[in-house]
């Protein structure tokens, strides 16, 4: 259900920026403007790697009060995503959830479900029905 009319959240969170932008444009393609998107990949030196801070971020800048789903691509990815959990309030880590699903089809089925209003939940269980 959306919560004041909001939808959930998407992030994308890769070791390469190339596929992070990439998953985002085809998540775009698919659902439009109609749900919060935000996506970021590579280190500093613009290698491959996933930062805490540029994930706080987009988790900040894909912020929605029904809740956001983060993708990830390797484990790295998921490890500094929880530490970027834990750096937000309490009230909004509570409502941030890491999907165990895979990246891209993940991310697109995921954001077909929270543009039809789906709770966070639904969005994330949707996601990770893809998982073997």
């Amino acid at each position: 259900m959306k919560v004041n009319g909001a939808h959930v959240g998407i992030v994308i969170v890769s070791h390469s920026p190339l596929i992070a932008r990439g998953t985002a444009d085809m998540v775009r393609q698919m659902v439009g403007d109609s749900v919060p998107l935000a996506w970021c990949g590579g280190n500093a030196d613009g290698g491959l790697g996933t930062n805490v801070g540029d994930i706080v971020e987009a988790i900040s800048s894909a912020w929605s009060e029904a809740g956001v789903a983060v993708f990830v691509d390797l484990g790295g990815a998921e490890t500094n995503s929880e530490m970027a959990i834990e750096m937000l309030e309490p009230a909004r880590a509570r409502r941030v959830l890491i999907c165990n699903a895979p990246l891209v089809e993940g991310a697109v089925m995921a954001a077909a479900e929270a543009s039809g209003g789906a709770a966070l939940a639904r969005v994330v269980a949707t996601a990770e029905e893809l998982s073997p």
